[in-house]
């Protein structure tokens, strides 16, 4: 039986993680849970799974979820050292990290530095400290897991075959739901119509980066980091089914895709399960989903944060924390409507034009520019006016 620690336990991955968990109760076992505030369905969880801890990054949710629990034996931690102590916590044999965002960092290396296999949701980790955390990786001769559909994807098709031998590697996306919206009515996007996304239930923040296609950009540096790919041998495709995941080139010409339906937890299944699979409770694929697939080349002028990401995983070193946490301040301010949609990508280029890069970063350097990137942000958004 597997032993599993899941960070981020009440977002959305979290839950579908602990949805397969459910299906497959001879298979994993929860040890520790960790979320940001939702200390009611983190309580609810705890108690479900018989955890031995949990941990809350907002220490007023941990107090409130330390008073619910005084009758059980779940330790209760709190705040950013909570996180890492439970990502590190017991005789786990993997950690699903799937915390959002540049909070998901510090605690997946931890669970790596504790010589824990990870299945790998938070793209930031790899955005943020890509060098940094395949680095631990290999030094602490664990596994990198990709959760993410386009990765697991990749994973999957070159599955016993040598990387060298890939020559070219196409991630999709679905294009979010501004897709075929005309570029003049971007500027009064609402955040209400940035979050209905057209086929996959995600959170709020993935939601608005899809819509941004910010979220692809994010999978190209995390593919870049993961495979060991030029950013030049990763394109992206829109596909707005978004039943093939992506496609590898090989050398000889040949192209492998991976396909199914939208649905996470086929991948969050094989990353728990790997090297082997599980039977889903889920629905299939079936040919009627297959009839009439579509791909596209990006609007890449209407959504510039694509070309920003590879910008910035061609400035290397800290450019993508201060990238990532540019667009993390950038969609707060517009879920607040405190800029418009447009608006995410003027700040996010503002920001990354000031940055001074340090090219090979510590982690001291990463979290350095991760709090200047936000400062920074923030001065840039204020600026800004939605629907100008």
């Amino acid at each position: 039986m597997k032993k599993i620690i899941i960070l981020g336990s009440t977002g959305s991955i979290g839950s579908q993680t602990l949805d397969v968990v459910r299906q497959h109760p001879d298979k994993f076992k929860i040890k520790a849970l960790a979320a940001k505030k939702s200390w009611q369905r983190l309580v609810k969880q705890a108690r479900e799974f018989k955890v031995e801890a949990i941990a809350l990054l907002d220490d007023e949710a941990a107090f409130r979820a330390q008073e619910e629990l005084h009758d059980s034996e779940i330790v209760v931690l709190s705040g950013k050292k909570g996180i890492k102590t439970v990502a590190g916590w017991g005789d786990a044999d993997m950690v699903v990290s799937a915390m959002v965002g540049m909070a998901g960092l510090v605690p997946t290396l931890r669970a790596i530095e504790r010589g824990r296999d990870v299945a790998l949701a938070n793209k930031e980790s790899l955005v943020v400290g890509g060098p940094v955390v395949m680095e631990a990786v290999e030094a602490n001769e664990v596994r990198l897991l990709p959760v993410d559909s386009e990765h697991s994807a990749v994973f999957q098709c070159v599955n016993g075959e040598k990387l060298s031998s890939m020559s070219r590697l196409i991630l999709t996306a679905s294009g979010g739901p501004f897709r075929t919206w005309e570029a003049e009515k971007l500027a009064k996007a609402s955040a209400n119509e940035a979050l209905k996304h057209p086929t996959w239930e995600m959170g709020a923040k993935i939601t608005i980066d899809s819509a941004t296609l910010m979220n692809k950009g994010f999978e190209v540096l995390e593919a870049h980091h993961l495979f060991n790919l030029k950013l030049e041998q990763i394109d992206v495709w829109v596909h707005p089914q978004s039943i093939v995941h992506s496609f590898v080139e090989f050398c000889d010409g040949s192209v492998l895709a991976q396909l199914g339906p939208p649905d996470m937890r086929t991948p969050i299944s094989y990353a728990l399960s790997y090297p082997e699979r599980l039977p889903p409770q889920w629905e299939k694929l079936s040919l009627d989903l297959m009839q009439n697939l579509e791909f596209e080349e990006p609007r890449r002028k209407d959504f510039p944060c694509l070309d920003l990401a590879y910008a910035a995983g061609r400035a290397g070193g800290t450019m993508p924390a201060v990238l990532n946490a540019a667009n993390e301040v950038a969609v707060e301010l517009f879920l607040k409507e405190k800029i418009a949609f447009t608006d995410i990508a003027r700040v996010l280029e503002k920001v990354m034009e000031e940055h001074n890069t340090v090219t090979k970063p510590d982690l001291d350097d990463i979290l350095e520019a991760d709090e200047w990137g936000r400062g920074r942000a923030r001065e840039v958004g204020r600026a800004c006016s939605p629907g100008k």
